[in-house]
């Protein structure tokens, strides 16, 4: 097999390998976070990981990780809003309701869980970039905080 093709290879299955660790890294997290978790989340959080770590592979290195870590969570939030929207709205799943805080749009969002998801993808990035170097033998990762 042409090295190039076994490298693309690898690059797909660094791929699902990160995408699978982030949604059971969710679950557990959550597990402790709240108590308990509902298996959609899993699923949600590795669907997710999914634009987060296409992303990832384009930015530039000298994109401060803080930067990626707001745009990270403010994409988790987005896909969260949808996926509460119809887990929670229209299929009536109730998993979460954030309608007592503050600033929650629609009880599916709030600005709380946006800095949380924000705190949460700077090491996320770290891990898949990792990961990638480990794994596919990327680049080895190099950050700028701010």
């Amino acid at each position: 097999m042409p090295q190039g093709v076994g490298l693309m290879l690898c690059k797909w299955e660094g791929h699902v390998i990160r995408w699978l660790c982030g949604g059971v890294l969710y679950g557990v997290l959550e597990v402790l976070w709240r108590g308990h978790t509902h298996w959609t989340m899993m699923v949600l959080a590795a669907a997710l990981c999914v634009p987060l770590d296409v992303a990832n592979e384009h930015f530039p290195w000298e994109l401060p990780l803080a930067v990626q870590a707001v745009l990270g969570g403010l994409a988790i939030t987005a896909g969260e809003l949808a996926a509460g929207l119809v887990l929670n709205v229209w299929l009536g799943l109730d998993i979460w309701d954030y309608a007592g805080q503050w600033g929650n749009l629609w009880g599916q969002v709030c600005p709380l869980y946006t800095l949380l998801w924000c705190l949460l993808a700077g090491p996320v990035i770290v891990g898949f970039d990792w990961l990638d170097y480990w794994l596919c033998g990327g680049e080895r990762p190099r950050y700028r905080l701010i």
